[in-house]
């Protein structure tokens, strides 16, 4: 490489993602396909150490010894890639909008034949304990798999913060499978735990959004998430994608160890047949999540709280908040408000939650009564009829448990995306903020 060399870019992949666009004018480096889809859908993809002379005519890809390698052009025909906002202002509400589809495309090659299609997904009965490891919104999606894995389907699971993976004892051995998620496929801090787990021979799987990423070759097997191109940073038809999957992962499995009966089974498959109108209906009250965003725009402080498989879904709330309305939002445990927390309210203090687990709600509300006695104004989502005039109401269908976090989430992406709205931010680039964390 020369310092006068003005007509070639040189350019190496180390464990972050390199492409090579292809076109008839011209050649293209970018991190990820999805970002030069508007030029070509040829390109090479690089693998470590592995560096390209680029120029405006010609493509010649080394190998570190120096040796030219002739790699296989590929080429990008995935269905659902629309990059366009169509009539939306911005992505992210198209892309939550799209969720009645983008789900229903992610489960119906496990469902549309009943049990038969559902023993397509992978038999996890062999292992003792299933680990899940992801990032951010992928971590969350996790954590709703880990309560229905526990709770429904009898199995252990835990769950882990991907950045924190590496530096603890993780106990890893074959009897435990671990599962990466992540909707790029290409996360930096996912993809060094993934290595780690597959330098000591144990069990992988990948739930990813992104054919040809880096995660979807390293792992044993991959299952994708058809939610198509996601644009915003703040991941909304991916997270759901991610937890439908998830959600029939578990069905197989407590179909397979007996935790579910037969019966059971296809009743819940009957209505993930219907998860078109149940998404839907909780999409069509554009007009309440704008109310309640009204209420709170102008709030620097906002708790989320909920117990159970609630907890796990006001996690994602508060975090969708934060993201892209940069209002401080903190998630919490229901129980664990009145150790110390609810030091924190005071009057007018929005405290969002939701209750949907009949054995739970009843404490859940009596939380809800110590901060509304604080002062707090308090939203609720719920599949129950409540008449709490100071409690304001978000009513979600009532479905089955693979189901609910599905449309328990919609209300909480809505508000964020409402909220965002008032207080006219970034919504799609919020600041500091990348859609494929690409660095650790």
């Amino acid at each position: 490489m020369l310092d006068d060399d003005l007509e070639n870019i040189y350019a190496i992949k180390k464990e972050s993602p390199l492409v090579i666009g292809i076109t008839d004018n011209t050649n293209i480096i970018a991190s990820d396909i999805r970002a030069i889809l508007k030029y070509t859908n040829k390109y090479y993809i690089l693998d470590d150490l592995e560096y390209a002379k680029v120029n405006a005519k010609e493509v010649i890809i080394k190998s570190k010894e120096g040796k030219i390698i002739n790699k296989n052009l590929k080429v990008f025909n995935e269905k659902n890639n629309d990059n366009s906002k169509g009539h939306y202002k911005h992505y992210m509400l198209k892309e939550i909008m799209e969720q009645k589809e983008t789900i229903f495309n992610t489960i119906l090659p496990f469902i549309e034949e009943g049990i038969d299609s559902l023993e397509k997904l992978p038999d996890l009965t062999k292992y003792q304990e299933i680990a899940i490891v992801g990032c951010g919104t992928a971590y969350h999606a996790g954590l709703v798999a880990k309560y229905l894995f526990k709770e429904i389907a009898n199995t252990r699971c835990n769950v882990y913060i991907a950045s924190e993976y590496r530096y603890q004892n993780n106990f890893l051995n074959k009897d435990t499978l671990t599962i990466f998620i992540s909707q790029s496929g290409e996360t930096a801090d996912t993809i060094a735990a993934l290595k780690l787990v597959k330098n000591k021979g144990c069990p992988t799987l990948g739930i990813i959004n992104v054919k040809n990423s880096t995660i979807s070759f390293l792992v044993d097997k991959c299952l994708y998430t058809n939610a198509g191109s996601e644009i915003a940073v703040a991941s909304t038809k991916a997270y759901t994608a991610q937890v439908a999957l998830l959600s029939l992962l578990v069905l197989a499995q407590a179909y397979r160890n007996k935790s579910l009966s037969k019966k059971e089974v296809l009743q819940i498959i009957e209505e993930f047949k219907n998860i078109k109108t149940l998404v839907n209906d909780v999409l069509n009250k554009k007009d309440l999540y704008q109310k309640l965003a009204k209420d709170i725009y102008k709030e620097e402080d906002i708790f989320y709280i909920g117990r159970g498989l609630d907890y796990a879904l006001a996690m994602e709330g508060a975090l969708k908040l934060k993201e892209i309305s940069y209002i401080h939002s903190e998630s919490y445990a229901a129980g664990e408000l009145k150790h110390g927390t609810i030091s924190l309210i005071k009057k007018g203090t929005p405290v969002i939650s939701s209750a949907t687990n009949s054995n739970l709600n009843a404490k859940t509300i009596s939380n809800l009564k110590e901060v509304l006695a604080r002062g707090a104004n308090v939203y609720l989502i719920t599949d129950e009829h409540y008449k709490e005039d100071i409690i304001q109401i978000i009513n979600i269908p009532k479905v089955n448990i693979f189901i609910k976090p599905l449309l328990i989430v919609i209300p909480y992406q809505l508000i964020a995306y409402y909220v965002a709205v008032l207080r006219k931010t970034d919504i799609d680039k919020p600041k500091n903020l990348a859609k494929s964390v690409t660095v650790e």
